[in-house]
């Protein structure tokens, strides 16, 4: 791979850049995480985005780098990658975020960021800067991840139900106040392991692209890591709360049960997913996760409208980031 000559200015704002990212991410995200748990009301607001961004933090120790490896070297070409990429991608994804934050809509930051990166590269070299093998298992797991979500959600829901049968909706209740604790602290270790990988490739790409590391490096340096598992978890602390309301309710109506239930799918998803390295997106997974809880009860349980609407946002995504990528691209030749 070819070293770019690019001063470190240039190269401290794009990381500075991917930084935000990072935090948007944990923003935006943040009510993947803790929707659930705040709508049953087992935790109030301020304590449940205390837990998630500990929980977000903590997956530094278990969750590898494998979803680091497939954004930093296994989406684009590394050889397309220059700072006019990096930062035209990135506007690209946060540009989403802002737009679907604002609307309340819960969209997925990863493939905002995917979205931006191929956007950007073809607007530089076409179509053949594209690394198909990633963007292949990343699309597989676009299908893969909220069906997997649904499926498990709606496993764990039909077993729990068949093993309270006999409980009383009291004792029922009660108990799965305590074990969603679990459950949501769970899935803030998937969501902090799978999310903030995403960053740590993009500035490791940029790294290597700077000469700043080495392409045969295993793994990219530990202030990156440890930077981009911060940004993640202060972007959760302040959470987006536009979006909770979506996530945690109008989807369907969820007790303790069906919030544990949900965030056990969601999280035994982003776990498979981190350690195959495949970057997913933790709202599609939720999301389905949820779906699946609902239509567990009863079909009509789930408002399908607004499930629909939801998957609007998921088709328009990769598109849509792509596009202001690509304008971001040719804007940045002339102001950077």
């Amino acid at each position: 791979m070819h070293t770019l000559q690019m001063s470190i200015y240039v190269l401290g704002v794009l990381i500075a850049l991917a930084l935000v990212f990072d935090f948007m991410n944990g923003f935006h995200d943040a009510a993947n995480a803790i929707a659930t748990v705040v709508s049953t009301g087992v935790l109030k607001p301020q304590t449940a985005v205390a837990m998630a961004a500990l929980f977000n933090f903590t997956a530094i120790f278990v969750v590898g780098l494998g979803v680091a490896a497939t954004v930093g070297k296994g989406t684009i070409d590394p050889g397309v990658v220059d700072q006019y990429v990096i930062f035209g991608a990135l506007v690209g994804a946060i540009a989403w975020n802002l737009f679907t934050w604002y609307y309340g809509i819960p969209s997925s930051s990863s493939h905002a960021l995917i979205g931006g990166l191929v956007g950007a590269a073809v607007a530089k070299s076409g179509t053949g800067a594209l690394a198909g093998n990633g963007l292949v298992k990343t699309i597989e797991w676009i299908i893969l991840s909220p069906l997997l979500g649904f499926i498990l959600g709606s496993l764990i829901m039909l077993i729990v139900s068949w093993v309270f049968v006999r409980s009383t909706p009291r004792k029922v209740d009660r108990w799965f106040r305590r074990l969603q604790l679990l459950s949501a602290a769970s899935y803030s270790l998937g969501h902090g392991g799978n999310d903030a990988q995403k960053t740590i490739g993009i500035i490791w790409m940029l790294l290597i692209a700077a000469g700043q590391v080495a392409a045969s490096d295993k793994t990219p340096p530990m202030w990156v890591i440890l930077a981009c598992y911060t940004a993640i978890s202060l972007g959760t602390l302040f959470g987006g709360w536009r979006i909770v309301k979506t996530m945690g309710q109008k989807i369907t109506k969820l007790k303790p049960v069906g919030g544990f239930c949900a965030e056990s799918g969601g999280a035994l998803t982003l776990l498979i997913a981190s350690h195959f390295g495949v970057p997913v997106s933790t709202t599609h997974t939720i999301t389905g996760a949820i779906v699946g809880v609902g239509s567990a009860q009863k079909m009509s349980a789930v408002r399908w409208g607004v499930a629909g609407n939801i998957v609007w946002a998921w088709i328009f995504t990769i598109p849509a980031s792509a596009f202001v990528a690509a304008c971001a691209w040719w804007l940045g030749h002339h102001i950077m």
